[in-house]
């Protein structure tokens, strides 16, 4: 049987990307892997879109997160949370971990914050350190308008540290003109990699904090990982394969050009929700992003059986995470993926559904899809 990856993370990888990590090893302390390393520093800046170096570790984007928290922050400090799921939530675990006093901003699952609640927040706590948010919440498909966000905060001392694990390489997110402090993001999602690399890109004001913050830490240490890498070095042990692969998957992102790369998740966003639409089921998310679709399960039928029967044809989803276990389902359409995996999957999705005994029209989700795939 054919297998059909189509779940937001890990997402599937180019075969040239492939070939590329099945190369000899090499070590990272040569003039081979500097010449690399160099390529890859630079497409990394071209892809978050700032100035400053993009610090990479070997970790999952948690890893980058937890780093973002302890080089910015210090014991006692106030910090405020825009929770909207599963992936806002783990901001605040990891504040939380370290005895931060957080402050949470809330809103339902599916729903996106409002600027005002995060700028009314910041009133609130003049004395906030940093605010944490996610561009591209994935458990639920929504989005927060961290272009709004960005405006809010530049205002005031605090520092906007914006998880784009699902978003960088998907959507719009120019960190540096939107004025974005600290983006971090992983490998496994739409730079079309293995699980495995994590990034973090500082602006110059974050960087003006690092010296000051006295968090523990050891590996996820940004100032030693930024001297290391003004020597064209990494502090500790890089990934290699993982940063060979790196090396070809941004070259196919910025030779699409970031602009057609946006504007195709987009489309392949939009036929997905047309084709489940068609189908009479309902999107989760009020402001879906393009990354993934999150889909409400039909009355009766579990969100957990629409995945396993998925899975049994050859296809892979995602279902719902927390209190949205059974309730939803998602497809992702990021990184390696093309209009005719969009229509894979809603043709299996069909016949699942019809398989639980939705009554579901054949082919009419699908129709859907080809007719907006075709404009």
């Amino acid at each position: 049987m054919k297998h059909y990856l189509l779940a937001p993370g890990p997402t599937p990888v180019p075969p040239v990307v492939l070939q590329a990590m099945a190369q000899p090893m090499m070590h990272h302390r040569t003039p081979e892997y500097e010449a690399l390393f160099a390529e890859v520093r630079r497409d990394l800046r071209t892809l978050f879109q700032c100035k400053n170096e993009v610090l990479m570790f070997a970790a999952s984007g948690t890893g980058a997160m937890e780093g973002a928290v302890v080089n910015t922050l210090s014991p006692g400090d106030h910090i405020i949370v825009v929770q909207g799921g599963k992936f806002g939530e783990r901001w605040a675990e990891i504040c939380q971990a370290y005895g931060l006093h957080v402050l949470a901003v809330t809103v339902p699952y599916g729903k996106s914050v409002e600027p005002a609640m995060v700028a009314e927040a910041l009133r609130r706590a003049p004395g906030t350190k940093i605010v944490l948010a996610t561009h591209s919440e994935t458990s639920t498909g929504a989005i927060h308008d961290i272009h709004a966000l960005a405006g809010i905060v530049r205002g005031t001392d605090a520092l906007l540290v914006v998880d784009a694990i699902t978003s960088l390489g998907v959507m719009d997110l120019p960190m540096d003109s939107w004025g974005v402090d600290i983006v971090v993001s992983g490998s496994q999602k739409a730079l079309m990699l293995p699980p495995g690399l994590a990034f973090a890109a500082l602006s110059d004001k974050a960087w003006a904090r690092v010296p000051e913050a006295r968090l523990p830490k050891f590996y996820f240490n940004f100032a030693k990982e930024r001297k290391a890498i003004a020597e064209n070095q990494s502090a500790y042990t890089p990934a290699v394969s993982l940063v060979v692969g790196l090396r070809e998957s941004l070259r196919l992102i910025l030779s699409e050009g970031l602009p057609i790369v946006f504007a195709r998740h987009d489309r392949l966003a939009r036929a997905t929700r047309a084709g489940v639409q068609a189908l009479g089921l309902t999107l989760f998310a009020e402001h879906p992003g393009a990354a993934c679709t999150a889909v409400g399960a039909p009355h009766g039928i579990d969100g957990g059986a629409v995945v396993k029967g998925m899975r049994k044809r050859g296809i892979t989803i995602a279902g719902g995470q927390g209190s949205m276990k059974g309730k939803i389902f998602r497809i992702s359409h990021m990184g390696y993926v093309d209009a005719f995996d969009i229509l894979t999957a809603l043709g299996g999705l069909e016949m699942v559904l019809a398989d639980l005994g939705y009554p579901v029209t054949l082919g009419a989700g699908v129709q859907a899809a080809e007719q907006l795939l075709r404009q």
